[in-house]
């Protein structure tokens, strides 16, 4: 089968586009690999960037969104990314019409600039559940609008990550668009693998021998000030390791008792968690390589991520999609026309 061509924007350290890949295994589950091929690759975290190319053959070039010149792309399949969405406004203007906070808030533009130019036949963005509901639910659907102004037809969802193998919940939307119709009718989004009472516990990927180094501890003073306040602030949100834990971010590189990110307790003393427990969460395979840069880019890098397992099932299901319209095609192709004897010929 002919390799699906990609393009991959805001591609952070490489969650999203190792999911995409495939061939890759998380808790004794394989995940084959996928017939696409990332053609270029972006980001502009000099860090995440290192990490990325710790970990692919192709390379990830360092690079600002707003300097990509769109017809210098190379031509694609699919284009991928997962937006920043936290500068979106609605701009005081009749009608309302989307706008943006500070720079960041232009990047999303930056997406639809390549769809209007290159017109790949699919794109897939990821993002926050919060974007579903702000601006007071005005900001989506102007999202969604734009991305139909660039000629696609958009299917989009929210999911969990928790349901498809990954011990944590994370909830993101998935915004898919498709060039043609028939696309966009015959895709569906991937069915959830684990269901409710047997999905993947947190303690399946905790470290023991962290519990041992009291580097990953808080001190006696952080935790009695949390404590202090703990019933004001509904912070220091212990993890229960028969659960799935809670969304973890960028911020375990600056996390504190005082944080909303999730800890550990530990025979009665909190931790967090080391930056391998957190590419774990996240179903970043065990040789991922974290080490080319610091432990606080690390974690930056790995909570912004989108969860690859969670990637690869997206992208499975649009593989199954595309060998599905290729088999049809191959089908009409080859199949003769049926001969009309004389009499069904007489009788049209």
């Amino acid at each position: 089968m002919e390799k699906i061509k990609v393009v991959s924007l805001f591609s952070g350290c490489g969650g999203m586009d190792l999911g995409l890949e495939g061939g890759f295994n998380f808790l004794g589950q394989k995940y084959p690999k996928l017939p696409f091929k990332i053609l270029y690759a972006i980001d502009n975290d000099f860090y995440a960037v290192s990490m990325y190319n710790s970990n692919f053959l192709h390379r990830c070039e360092l690079k600002d969104v707003k300097d990509i010149i769109p017809y210098n792309l190379p031509n694609h399949h699919l284009l991928i990314g997962g937006f920043p969405c936290q500068s979106f406004s609605i701009s005081a203007q009749n009608p309302p019409r989307l706008g943006y906070k500070d720079e960041r808030g232009k990047l999303f533009f930056e997406m639809i600039n390549i769809l209007k130019v290159k017109q790949p036949k699919f794109f897939i963005a990821e993002n926050v559940k919060g974007l579903l509901s702000a601006n007071k639910k005005k900001a989506f659907p102007m999202i969604i609008s734009e991305f139909e102004k660039a000629g696609y037809h958009i299917k989009y969802k929210l999911l969990n990550s928790s349901d498809y193998g990954i011990p944590q919940k994370r909830e993101r939307i998935f915004i898919i668009g498709f060039r043609d119709i028939d696309s966009y009718l015959n895709f569906e989004f991937p069915t959830p693998t684990t269901k409710s009472g047997k999905k993947v516990k947190l303690k399946l990927v905790i470290d023991k021998e962290a519990d041992k180094n009291e580097k990953w501890f808080f001190s006696k003073r952080a935790v009695d000030g949390m404590m202090r306040v703990r019933e004001k602030m509904n912070k220091g949100r212990e993890q229960d390791l028969e659960q799935q834990c809670n969304t973890i971010s960028s911020h375990l590189s600056k996390m504190s008792l005082n944080s909303t990110d999730p800890v550990l307790k530990i025979n009665g003393k909190f931790r967090r968690f080391t930056p391998r427990e957190a590419a774990n969460i996240q179903s970043f395979p065990k040789n991922f390589k974290l080490e080319s840069v610091s432990e606080n880019r690390q974690y930056k890098a790995i909570g912004n991520a989108v969860p690859p397992v969670m990637m690869w099932h997206i992208a499975n299901s649009l593989n199954l999609l595309i060998n599905s319209k290729e088999k049809n095609q191959k089908k009409l192709y080859y199949e003769k026309p049926k001969q009309l004897n004389l009499f069904e010929f007489a009788n049209l």
